[in-house]
């Protein structure tokens, strides 16, 4: 599974289909995405089971919701944790984890060559030159 994040807007999905070179309906058919709003309300064995279900997919797609100013409310700071629990769930179930920001992507977990369904994605040489670090 390929487990995309980043913030709002960021591209994550556009990224990811042009990687792939899907179109709209191959997308629709092997990717989900906004999971982060299936997180509410969930304690932590029904965010695995999630997790697990969700990693069945070829693509997973969350935003970042935890960047921001604290809220006051406890249900929607419980929200944000939970969706933060997620994230790290399919993380860690993920063989490819690319955090998506202005477009650009970053590679945090594999990225030599994943990307079953197009061949190989490349990191760029930054990507590579700061694992080395």
């Amino acid at each position: 599974m390929i487990f995309v994040t980043g913030p709002l807007f960021a591209g994550k999905q556009e990224y990811i289909m042009e990687a792939l070179g899907w179109d709209d309906a191959q997308f629709e058919a092997s990717a989900v995405r906004d999971v982060q709003d299936l997180a509410a309300e969930l304690n932590t064995e029904q965010l695995r089971a999630l997790a697990d279900t969700l990693a069945e997919k070829k693509v997973v797609i969350a935003t970042e919701v935890g960047g921001g100013v604290v809220p006051i409310d406890p249900a929607q700071r419980q929200s944000r944790e939970a969706a933060g629990r997620l994230a790290c769930l399919l993380a860690e179930r993920a063989d490819t984890v690319i955090r998506v920001c202005c477009g650009l992507p970053r590679f945090l977990k594999g990225g030599e060559t994943m990307m079953e369904n197009r061949g190989a994605i490349k990191q760029t040489e930054s990507d590579k030159a700061e694992q080395e670090r």
